[in-house]
């Protein structure tokens, strides 16, 4: 049996994707929901987010390069890759960046407070066409 062996990829350790980071972090605590390309949905906790991406703690093994859906209650699934890993802990980068104000309200709703959909981004809808 000629098994061939696949290159090793070599993983950031945490520390240098925490040294590269273009965007603030910010500390949050809310439980979520995480899917892969397949159906396995599966509890997390993401304990930091930016407008880029997220850190979470799972039991569940994900590999960097993975492409998984972020599901944080009320908003729909957040398109994601898993930059790293360390043991339970993950990195993601999002997909898309973070509109500021979706950003807040996130961080909002992950520190306990109740946050304002004042400030949240609307579908801007074409009001100059009247009908006769």
């Amino acid at each position: 049996m000629n098994r061939r062996m696949e290159p090793a990829v070599p993983i950031p350790a945490p520390s240098e994707v925490e040294e590269n980071r273009h965007a603030l972090r910010r500390a949050v605590k809310m439980k979520a929901h995480l899917r892969d390309r397949g159906t396995t949905r599966f509890e997390i906790e993401v304990v930091d987010l930016s407008v880029t991406g997220f850190r979470a703690q799972t039991s569940f093994t994900l590999w960097p390069g993975t492409t998984v859906w972020l599901t944080l209650p009320g908003l729909a699934p957040l398109e994601s890759v898993v930059a790293w890993r360390d043991k339970f802990r993950y990195g993601c980068a999002f997909q898309r960046p973070l509109h500021p104000a979706v950003f807040d309200h996130i961080v909002a709703l992950g520190n306990g407070e109740r946050p304002s959909v004042a400030n949240l981004p609307r579908r801007s809808v074409d009001r100059t066409s009247t009908s006769d």
